[in-house]
Formats: C-alpha cells, sequence, structure tokens
C-alpha cells in the first residue's frame, strides 16, 4: 500500500528583492544618487492637480525609473515598462 508523501520542510525559500540584486548593480547607483539629492532644490515639487481620484506615485520611483532607463539605452517607456517587468516582477518570483 502507497502513502502520499509531504513536501519536505527545506524546500520553501524565502528571499526578498534586495537578496537578487549583486552589490555591483547599476541599480544600486541609482538608487543611492536619488535618494541623496534633494529633489526640491532641484525644482521638483509635489503638485496636487484634483482633489479626488487615485494619489499619485513617488517622484524618486520615476526618476530612478528614468535615469536607469537613461543608462541602459531605454529612452521609449514601453522599453522602459517591459524591462521593469522582466527585471522586477519575473525575477522577484
Amino acid at each position: 500500500m502507497q502513502h502520499i508523501t509531504g513536501i519536505a520542510r527545506n524546500q520553501m525559500v524565502f528571499t526578498s528583492l534586495e537578496d537578487s540584486i549583486s552589490e555591483d548593480n547599476s541599480v544600486r547607483f541609482v538608487d543611492a544618487f536619488v535618494e541623496n539629492i534633494d529633489l526640491k532644490a532641484l525644482g521638483f515639487v509635489l503638485q496636487t492637480l484634483k482633489t479626488e481620484g487615485r494619489l499619485s506615485f513617488n517622484t524618486q520611483t520615476f526618476l530612478k525609473i528614468y535615469l536607469y532607463g537613461y543608462l541602459n539605452g531605454l529612452r521609449s517607456s514601453r522599453k522602459l515598462e517591459k524591462e521593469m517587468e522582466q527585471s522586477v516582477i519575473h525575477e522577484y518570483k
């Protein structure tokens, strides 16, 4: 008589996005650069155009994506979207 065997407990591995990015990746440079500059002094001011609806995204996040694309030769917003999806979403799963 055969029995159903359980799944080994050590099969599941928990990781973070931070662990999957190498130390010398350009993403780390872009992240540190944007985090340490004063965006208000450069003219990046949060503007509220509407009082209803969804809130806007963080300005720093968009600047990081733009600089990453510039460093990697990605000028199109569609190419940037595809790169973010491939780099972040698929590799993190």
